[in-house]
């Protein structure tokens, strides 16, 4: 520390005489002192004692490694493990020079101990993000399996306390799954434990294993929580409940069915608060804005967004709706359900129970002098029938429809039995798309496609060089992705394609008029994301099929 002018010979001197006095190690007193910062004593010691540092932010803490040691322990010893390779135990630590602690242990966990350095701060935040989970639930498992009784079946759940094992894992289930960013949590009995999964950007992640016996006091606390009938296992069920997760308003959808192993439940969380996202954010390409952009200012017509379940439709809906004026016009929706609500826009869902349908409920929305109509889902030829007649009268109509493509969608609407010349004079354009997962900006590194992949890409006519991907890092929990990012397909109905349309031409064709008229093609929009570094070729191969690519 002398020699790289940390501390003059003084300080040292008198930091050495209060070590003697207090029995402390030397960094420690420096610490308390103010005389050095965490990073730089940390860098210090590492050259000291040739023990590489430790970056929080890139490193993936492993689960069996937690398991060995408890977090108290950890918190005691400023210890954290983060990977167990055979009988080798990688360890963060303050201090790689406590050989005691070490050699304690090596018989505690029976591994060797490999240490790294790392920064108090950073190994004390680690510590709580990553046993926080593992922690609350082993707790509370440990006290449902003292307490639970054979018994313990007929007990009425309403009289469950709210500080009961079961209402905490839950409540951790939940609260760890909001702070991951997951849309749903899955809940699944397996023949012996409980899996519980959390879906992320699109993709379903391990979040944590617990007993077997749990499963049905689980399935059965949820079911409370969303006034479900908890007697009945045999019948599939759906509810709502609303809570709060850190002081942000949530809801949360349930479903149940019965498995061989028990019932699994699948929670949609979704945040009420979250601000609506512009068509800006949302990864259209500066043509396919434009064009799209001008499709939801035209006063009257139909315009359609089709996907698959999960590609981000309904985003994509209500940032068109955040485009027209809601203080001069009446906007109305109809939905299934409503997922996040607007503020001078009249929402309504739909309630089978009280006999409100697609159908019926547009034919009252009609009723209600409406500028602009968003249609949830058009499902049937009847929903169909009315959506277009809207179209027709004047009204702009926007909704989702599930086809696989921009093309495929208007051939859907002629298989429901809509006539060819009324398709032609109420659509005005659809828009098709997927969602691809984001390279994560932390850890964006370039890296060598396998061939499989580069052949993929080459076939859809990619001729990049330089692919990007992530490492994997803190910020992205580690999978190499943060967010989601929209590959979109617009087709703007021109008279040459109205024309193709009314003389019954093949979709081939229609396609092909479309490519020719400028339509960005999913493949093209894929392709274009993957050159620009935000997404990889594996994830466009995932979302856009070879089918799709193909057509392209």
């Amino acid at each position: 520390m002398l020699e790289s002018g940390l501390l003059t010979a003084e300080q040292l001197e008198a930091a050495l005489a209060e070590q003697k006095r207090q029995r402390r190690p030397l960094g420690q007193i420096l610490l308390a002192q103010g005389l050095v910062d965490e990073k730089a004593l940390a860098g210090v010691l590492s050259l000291h004692f040739n023990v590489p540092q430790v970056d929080f932010s890139r490193t993936r803490i492993e689960s069996q490694a937690l398991a060995l040691i408890s977090e108290s322990y950890a918190r005691e010893h400023i210890i954290l493990p983060i990977r167990l390779d055979k009988d080798e135990l990688e360890l963060a630590t303050v201090d790689p020079g406590d050989l005691a602690l070490f050699a304690e242990l090596k018989v505690l966990t029976r591994k060797r101990i490999k240490p790294v350095l790392g920064v108090r701060s950073q190994i004390e935040h680690a510590i709580t993000q990553a046993y926080k989970l593992r922690t609350g639930v082993d707790r509370n498992v440990r006290s449902f399996e003292e307490t639970r009784r054979p018994t313990v079946a007929t007990r009425r759940l309403a009289e469950v306390k709210q500080d009961a094992p079961v209402v905490q894992i839950v409540d951790l289930i939940i609260a760890q799954g909001a702070e991951e960013r997951a849309s749903d949590i899955h809940i699944e009995p397996q023949q012996d434990h409980l899996r519980v999964r959390f879906r992320i950007d699109g993709v379903l992640h391990d979040a944590t294993r617990l007993p077997a016996t749990l499963a049905a006091p689980i399935a059965s606390r949820v079911k409370l929580l969303a006034n479900l009938d908890i007697v009945d296992r045999r019948h599939s069920q759906d509810g709502q409940i609303q809570t709060t997760v850190d002081g942000r308003p949530l809801d949360i959808r349930v479903g149940t069915i019965e498995t061989i192993w028990g019932e699994k439940v699948v929670l949609r969380l979704l945040e009420r608060s979250r601000s609506i996202l512009g068509l800006d954010t949302l990864g259209f390409s500066r043509a396919s804005l434009l064009t799209f952009r001008a499709l939801v200012r035209s006063p009257y017509g139909m315009i359609l967004v089709t996907g698959p379940t999960g590609s981000g439709k309904t985003t994509t809906l209500y940032a068109a709706l955040n485009e027209l004026n809601r203080m001069e016009q009446n906007i109305m929706t109809i939905e299934d359900p409503v997922e996040y609500t607007f503020e001078g826009v009249n929402q309504i869902q739909i309630n089978r129970l009280a006999g409100i349908t697609f159908a019926n409920g547009l034919r009252a929305i009609l009723r209600q002098d409406p500028d602009a109509i968003l249609v949830g889902e058009i499902r049937d030829k009847e929903t169909a029938e009315i959506s277009v007649q809207s179209a027709l009268t004047g009204h702009l109509v926007l909704s989702s429809l599930h086809a696989t493509d921009a093309v495929g969608a208007i051939y859907r609407f002629l298989e429901m039995g809509i006539e060819s010349f009324m398709v032609t004079s109420a659509v005005t354009g659809v828009l098709a798309q997927r969602l691809v997962r984001r390279i994560c900006p932390e850890c964006s590194v370039l890296y060598e496609p396998p061939t499989e992949e580069l052949e993929f890409y080459r076939a859809m006519g990619g001729a990049g060089q330089i692919f990007h991907r992530g490492n994997g890092c803190a910020f992205c929990a580690h999978t190499g992705f943060h967010g989601r990012i929209g590959v979109f397909e617009v087709l703007r109905m021109s008279d040459t394609i109205k024309r193709e349309l009314v003389r019954d031409a093949p979709p081939e064709a229609l396609r092909e008029r479309a490519i020719a008229e400028g339509m960005t093609t999913l493949r093209s929009s894929g392709l274009a994301k993957i050159d620009e570094g935000l997404t990889t070729i594996a994830e466009v191969m995932r979302s856009v099929h070879l089918s799709e690519a193909d057509d392209a």
